[in-house]
């Protein structure tokens, strides 16, 4: 199910079916947004892990995201959602495998970097990054982000102001890696809170910066169930 020629075929299908480029495109992404959903209502509880493609195995943040994922799949049960590529990707995915859990690939058809990685049992596949984003942060308990690029970053605050605008219900939102988030938390209450005044008091908290592990399953453990 939802294979990366699946992408090209629903595409094409599309594109017989009609002629005007708006209608194609809507035709497209209505077909992502079935097959995404449809995989992941078979799942009602799950974590969502975010982070860089592009870290080895032997990268200290592919270790932590690995055992996180281990860890969360050995004490909760819950399903492991992913982007479904290498680098943190992979360790997400690996690390539910290690533990015999369901491991989830949500996919993207891209030039470089992206290959689905070995350790996701179900897949779904998609061109539009947009659709994508929907489906990787609709349903999860936790959203877990471990150090990466513009797209990690893009997926954060996506996630961010989404539970800022409680135009979702407020989850744990994880940054892990905390050498790396630290900067940033700083940009944000240094310069957005406190200088310019663009963001309020308590969007501060709507994250938590850790290392520990235990923390997390913790968070994860008490998490209400998304019911979106």
């Amino acid at each position: 199910m939802g294979s990366r020629s699946g992408v090209n075929d629903m595409r094409r299908e599309c594109t017989e079916r009609y002629n005007d480029r708006i209608d194609v495109r809507m035709c497209a992404v209505n077909k992502e947004f079935r097959q995404g959903f449809d995989l992941i209502r078979k799942y009602p509880t799950s974590v969502t892990m975010f982070g860089s493609a592009r870290f080895d195995e032997h990268h200290k943040y592919y270790k932590l995201a690995r055992e996180t994922a281990r860890r969360i799949v050995e004490e909760t049960g819950y399903a492991v959602i992913t982007g479904g590529g290498p680098g943190i990707m992979e360790a997400g995915n690996r690390g539910a495998k290690d533990a015999g859990g369901v491991s989830i690939g949500i996919t993207i058809d891209l030039p470089f970097e992206q290959h689905t990685n070995p350790y996701v049992d179900h897949e779904a596949a998609f061109y539009y990054f947009f659709s994508r984003k929907v489906v990787l942060s609709y349903s999860s308990e936790a959203y877990i982000y471990f150090p990466g690029g513009f797209g990690t970053m893009d997926e954060f605050f996506e996630i961010l102001t989404l539970v800022q605008t409680k135009k979702t219900e407020r989850l744990p939102i994880i940054l892990m890696g905390s050498d790396f988030w630290k900067p940033l938390d700083g940009f944000i209450k240094e310069t957005l809170l406190e200088r310019v005044g663009t963001i309020s008091q308590g969007d501060k908290e709507l994250y938590v910066i850790t290392d520990d592990i235990d923390a997390v399953v913790s968070m994860v453990q008490n998490a209400p169930i998304n019911r979106l």
